[in-house]
This record gives structure tokens, sequence and C-alpha cells, in this order.
């Protein structure tokens, strides 16, 4: 049971952002800019950071919108799986392992990157603005974990809802719908 009123119809981060829309909006615009604008990272890599750290940080409403999200933008459901169980096991190229790894690290704390881990990123041929997003969108995952659990979200009734969710960010990316979400309470997802 969420610690304070929010609509049942939305489960996790969406029923926070809905509750307080003017503190919701910069942070949605971070992240659409960050997991949806110019990059050269893939949406699918992006949406891996975000996977990575959210499942470090135990959330389980992030770690399975977000894993579901890069399921669909990578094509496969292993990719994802494989990077939670073990990064340098994953099938992503040398460089992703690398900035993925101080995903991992910011996640404990900004102070746990080492120079060590920046130079292998850049070894692996990641740029300054690749480590720079990397260690962005790993803190911003980090605010959106303790976010929802922090003020004990609800998972959906109906794990469905993830694909829904994932299909969601997928085509429309991190802005909120213009219409809003209440055509959800009709759908129960």
């Amino acid at each position: 049971m969420p610690y304070i009123p929010l609509e049942e119809h939305l489960p996790g981060i969406t029923g926070l952002l809905e509750y307080r829309k003017d503190s919701a909006q910069p942070i949605r615009e971070l992240t659409q800019i960050l997991l949806r604008g110019q990059s050269t990272f893939t949406e699918g890599e992006r949406e891996l950071i975000a996977t990575v750290v959210s499942s470090g940080n135990n959330c389980t409403f992030c770690t399975t919108a977000h894993t579901a999200a890069a399921d669909l933008l990578i094509g496969n459901t292993e990719t994802a799986k494989k990077v939670k169980e073990d990064i340098n096991t994953a099938p992503v190229s040398g460089k992703m392992k690398a900035l993925l790894t101080i995903a991992s690290m910011v996640r404990e704390s900004g102070k746990s990157v080492t120079p060590e881990a920046i130079q292998k990123a850049k070894d692996e041929g990641a740029t300054d603005v690749e480590i720079h997003d990397t260690v962005l969108i790993a803190a911003l995952f980090c605010l959106y974990n303790r976010y929802v659990d922090g003020l004990a979200t609800a998972l959906p009734d109906d794990s469905g809802y993830f694909n829904v969710l994932a299909n969601r960010l997928v085509r429309h990316g991190y802005t909120r719908l213009p219409q809003g979400y209440d055509h959800l309470k009709k759908e129960k997802i």
C-alpha cells in the first residue's frame, strides 16, 4: 500500500508523476532527453543502463518496466536478462560492458567510480559524452528507484501491464501522454 494516496490504476512511477505534475515535468523532460534524445547510444542500450541500475537497487517496478522496454528495443529477451546476471558475460560490446560497470558503480555511490573504470571505458571506445550520459542516466534511475520504493508504490495486479508500459515507452517515450491516463481506468491496465 503506497504511503500517500495515489491513483490505483497507475502503479509505480506513473502514479507518482501524476501526483505532482509540476515536479514531474522536468524529470520527464530530462528522462526523454537522456533515453530518447539524440545519442550515439541506441535506445536499447540506454534502457539497459536503466535496467542494470534498477536491478542493482532491487526496485521491482523499474527493473521490470525497463527490462521490458529493453527487450522490445533490442529485439530479444536474453540481453537484458544476461546483463542483470553478469555484465562481464552479457552479449553486449566491450564498450557497453565498461559503461554498464560504471553505471553499477554510480548506483552504489558516485565516489565508487574509479579512474580505472573510466579509462577502461575510454580504451573500449567510449566518448566523454557517453561516459557523462551513462553516469547521468544511472544517477537519474537511482532517483526514480528511490522515489518509487520510498513511497511504497504499488505493483500492477496484472504483469501484462509491463508489456503495455514498455510499448508506450517505445512508441511515446517519457513525456506525459497528451490525454493523460484516465483511459487506463477503463482498461484496468
